[in-house]
């Protein structure tokens, strides 16, 4: 039997623009290149804006030429983008035959439920959280109004699916405490622990990039990787780095990705920090590890109950300690391997950063600490195979036969 009859055929679908360098996209993106790693084929339907990446199959919806910028959360346009996808899907599914359909976000799962159905085939719901939370927290939804109806409209999304998997125990927790009673398996994030490592860079190397970005060669430095935007806590962390740099004038503060970044380049100007704080903007993600060597601490000032928190893998896998707010998400990742400060109280996020800046072995051992977590735990080889079981438990028989390189069925499930 050739490779092709032992592998899966697995359609995913992603409405967003993939491929942009922020969480939801490098958790589709690992996912596809775990698969296909042990001989699965992964045909990915998406928006028609995005990056491509070599080596993944991409069918992208139709040209919406008005529509070029990344989508970055909830947006009216979804509305229409998400009708060509659908149709995108159709065309996919037809030609393919896929053996499952995985679909990430909510809509995915409503593109992906008739066609599931139309086909035959089971479908995955890759819920990396709430739709309606999503929507107050990017101030697309504001409490009232037309909440009730979207909440209403999530629920029975939820209900679609053969089997949710969840990006995080505390994303099960919540599902279920609204009342959910369907089919709930975590597949918790995960990092390269073979790209992300304390020496991603030479010395060399890292001392031409500080002084690239303008950082003096002695200043410690604090990292931040991801959306600059409210409910990620951009604003809050500038208010805390303010804090920090009256007590410690020559550190450095790297605030990376994107959008925004000029309204938080003008938030910094008036916070009077702007000469101690860099913004280099969206960081492509193949270059994620060389920028995050720069760190001396990372932080996580994320404000979302609802959603996992995927940067924290990266900071781990670096060997950076960190600081983040004490959120359900980041305690079940970073367990007691992190300095919290309570949610939303910017002093005490500045007071965690500056007493992990003054005590360096402090902050060493706490990296130490979190590269062996990740290490140990976290890496993508191992996520896989809690992948590959969370399908097994969906897939006729026959199916569940190809799940291993070797054709071996599994016959159980990881909850881990």
């Amino acid at each position: 039997m050739d490779r092709a009859a032992r592998s899966l055929k697995i359609l995913m679908i992603a409405p967003t623009s993939f491929f942009a360098d922020y969480g939801c996209h490098v958790r589709i993106l690992e996912e596809i290149n775990a698969l296909s790693a042990r001989g699965h084929r992964v045909t990915l339907a998406t928006y028609h804006n995005g990056s491509d990446l070599p080596g993944i199959d991409i069918r992208r919806s139709v040209d919406v030429p008005w529509r070029k910028r990344v989508i970055v959360g909830s947006s009216r346009h979804k509305l229409y983008l998400d009708a060509v996808l659908s149709a995108t899907c159709l065309r996919a599914g037809l030609r393919l035959r896929p053996d499952l359909i995985h679909a990430h976000l909510h809509e995915g799962a409503l593109i992906g439920a008739p066609l599931a159905r139309l086909l035959r085939r089971p479908l995955l719901f890759d819920y990396q959280g709430s739709l309606t939370e999503e929507m107050l927290d990017h101030r697309f939804l504001r409490p009232g109004g037309l909440l009730p109806a979207v909440r209403r409209l999530e629920r029975q999304i939820d209900r679609l699916p053969d089997l949710i998997v969840t990006s995080s125990v505390n994303a099960e927790r919540r599902l279920r405490e609204r009342g959910f009673r369907g089919r709930i398996q975590p597949v918790l994030d995960a990092v390269d622990t073979s790209r992300f490592t304390p020496d991603a860079l030479a010395p060399e190397e890292k001392l031409v990039l500080r002084r690239a970005l303008g950082i003096a060669d002695s200043s410690p430095v604090v990292v931040y990787l991801g959306l600059l935007a409210p409910y990620q806590g951009t604003d809050l962390l500038l208010e805390a780095a303010r804090a920090v740099l009256e007590e410690i004038p020559h550190a450095q503060f790297l605030v990376m990705g994107f959008p925004g970044v000029e309204r938080y380049q003008a938030l910094a100007q008036q916070l009077d920090i702007a000469d101690r704080v860099r913004f280099p903007g969206r960081i492509p993600y193949r270059e994620a590890q060389r920028y995050l060597a720069l760190g001396d601490i990372a932080v996580a000032p994320k404000m979302s109950l609802t959603e996992g928190n995927g940067k924290l893998y990266n900071y781990m896998a670096m060997g950076l300690p960190i600081v983040a707010f004490d959120a359900p998400a980041n305690r079940e990742i970073l367990g007691n391997f992190a300095a919290y400060a309570p949610l939303g109280d910017a002093a005490a996020f500045a007071r965690q950063l500056t007493g992990l800046l003054a005590r360096p072995a402090l902050a060493s051992e706490l990296g130490a600490a979190v590269r062996a977590e990740a290490v140990r735990h976290l890496s993508w080889q191992a996520r896989v195979d809690d992948l590959l079981a969370a399908y097994a438990t969906i897939l006729p028989a026959p199916k569940r036969a190809l799940l291993t390189p070797l054709g071996g069925a599994l016959s159980g499930h990881s909850t881990d």
